[in-house]
């Protein structure tokens, strides 16, 4: 974890752990069987993969399923059953109002890492990590705002907490070797948003790419990387190294490296890959358009340029 998840630590870590439980537990329990192969819609009866609303339109309930699973491989889906499959999470709270099971009504979402609980995140860290001093520094300007106690405590589209000001000011960008932390003025400021990105081999729940990927290397299909986030519309390029290259049709906000792309297509999810490279920001872009159209008025009046080009 030190080694490859100290820049990801606060958005991969929560996919992980709930993949190696499952895996576990699936160890323990089940011994091996020859059974077909599985897909998502064929598990309709088994599991209620379409609990997100933005899966299943107009269906009110959530749940984190597709987030947990699509990591996992055939051999432990053909050996899953799930029981609240077909169930809403509103619904089967109605059936614990029902049978006096409050402290099942009353527990709160987990919305944190897991095993972190109920603590100061920074002081969690810090308890296993050596502070790395460095500077927040504003995208805009490359001032100087404050300093921090390191890099890896901040996830990029999180508020800074910068001590003496008063405006909320927000993780755009991070330089580990520097240890310095890019900070913008606003929640929605440009430095945030990027509609590209790659990610690692990507696994499929039905192993193999999608038909329509494999004979065109490109499909059209939708993607999210935070559970409980809208479907995203985007297209796929597919590598000859089983990577693939996401183009999303409109900017999206604080894409992490680490962070796991799910892909569905048809209300099914197909599967993920782990984000390795960033396209540029918005931001980024606008200030290459900034300085292109400058460079072109400069040379317009360059006494070297010929007019007549």
């Amino acid at each position: 974890m030190k080694r490859e998840g100290l820049p990801t630590l606060t958005s991969s870590v929560t996919s992980i752990s709930n993949s190696i439980v499952f895996f576990v537990m699936l160890w323990i329990i089940l011994e091996p069987m020859q059974l077909p192969l599985v897909t998502m819609h064929e598990l309709r009866w088994k599991m209620k993969k379409s609990f997100n609303r933005s899966t299943l339109r107009g269906q009110k309930g959530f749940s984190e399923t597709d987030l947990k699973l699509e990591m996992v491989p055939q051999d432990a889906l053909r050996r899953t059953l799930f029981p609240l499959g077909g169930l809403t999470k509103e619904f089967v709270k109605k059936i614990a109002a029902e049978n006096r099971l409050h402290h099942v009504l009353q527990k709160k979402e987990s919305m944190g890492i897991c095993f972190v609980g109920k603590r100061n995140f920074e002081s969690f860290i810090l308890q296993y990590l050596q502070p790395r001093p460095g500077k927040f520094i504003s995208i805009e300007d490359n001032k100087v705002l404050g300093t921090h106690q390191g890099w890896f405590l901040y996830t990029l589209g999180q508020r800074a907490k910068i001590g003496g000001l008063r405006e909320p000011w927000y993780v755009v960008e991070k330089d580990g070797t520097k240890g310095d932390v890019f900070v913008a003025p606003r929640t929605d400021h440009p430095a945030l948003y990027r509609d590209l990105l790659r990610t690692n081999r990507v696994h499929w729940i039905a192993e193999e790419p999608p038909a329509a990927l494999v004979r065109d290397k490109m499909m059209e299909c939708q993607f999210r990387y935070r559970h409980q986030m809208a479907l995203v519309p985007c297209v796929l390029t597919l590598n000859q190294d089983g990577t693939v290259w996401v183009t999303a049709v409109k900017a999206v906000r604080a894409l992490t490296l680490g962070q796991f792309a799910v892909f569905y297509k048809g209300g099914e999810c197909l599967g993920s890959g782990k984000i390795l490279r960033l396209g540029p920001s918005a931001h980024t872009l606008q200030k290459g358009k900034s300085r292109a159209t400058v460079a072109t008025e400069g040379s317009s009046n360059s006494p070297d340029s010929d007019p007549a080009l």
